[in-house]
């Protein structure tokens, strides 16, 4: 008779607690991250924000970069500016459109980074098959 020796099954409890552990974990590292990113961007607002000036396709890609960051401030019910109301138009508004897709591409990009197989690697699967 053939016996396989099988390991014990995990005890659900510890499976449990390390899921809490990993919760709690992405709590705290969110919790960070937000109150960072919030920090940043009051520290940044009122240097991208300058009074009495006309905003053109530059500090609309600041803007637009800037623009999420304000989401943990804005949370927190603070009241901070993610538009200049007093903008060149059109060229602003394509900068602010640049800058949040250019902040989107770097902060979402590398979650969707694969790297590229070589020609060797896709002959040598081609050959498995």
């Amino acid at each position: 008779m053939l016996s396989l020796d099988m390991p014990p099954t995990s005890d659900q409890a510890q499976i449990s607690s390390a899921r809490q552990r990993l919760w709690l974990k992405k709590i705290i590292y969110f919790l960070a991250a937000s109150l960072l990113l919030g920090w940043f961007y009051g520290w940044a607002s009122p240097r991208a924000f300058p009074k009495d000036k006309t905003f053109g396709f530059g500090y609309g890609m600041l803007h637009g970069a800037l623009m999420p960051l304000a989401l943990p401030s804005l949370l927190l019910g603070q009241d901070v500016e993610i538009f200049a109301t007093d903008n060149s138009g059109r060229r602003y508004k394509i900068g602010y459109i640049c800058g949040i897709n250019v902040c989107g591409l770097s902060f979402f990009g590398p979650l969707f980074w694969r790297p590229r197989r070589g020609v060797a690697g896709q002959k040598n699967q081609e050959r498995q098959m």
